[in-house]
């Protein structure tokens, strides 16, 4: 679905560790990605930030787009 299809800049494992020196309480597991299940990894992440889908959504776009230097 595209309400959900992730729009970064760089390769997943980039924006991964990009992620987890953000936001420390992140990990490997939490951020695991497979193309095509975004709604999953967004859904998790949206629980475990307390934030909603569109604003995990946002930040990982906005983290990739800035090379890390979103907050």
């Amino acid at each position: 679905m595209k309400e959900y299809e992730l729009k970064i800049e760089a390769p997943w494992n980039e924006v991964k560790e990009m992620i987890k020196e953000i936001n420390m309480d992140l990990t490997d597991e939490d951020l695991s990605y497979e193309p095509g299940r975004e709604k999953e990894l967004l859904e998790h992440l949206s629980n475990k930030m307390n934030k909603s889908i569109p604003e995990v959504k946002g930040w990982i776009e906005s983290v990739s787009h800035n090379k890390g230097l979103a907050y």
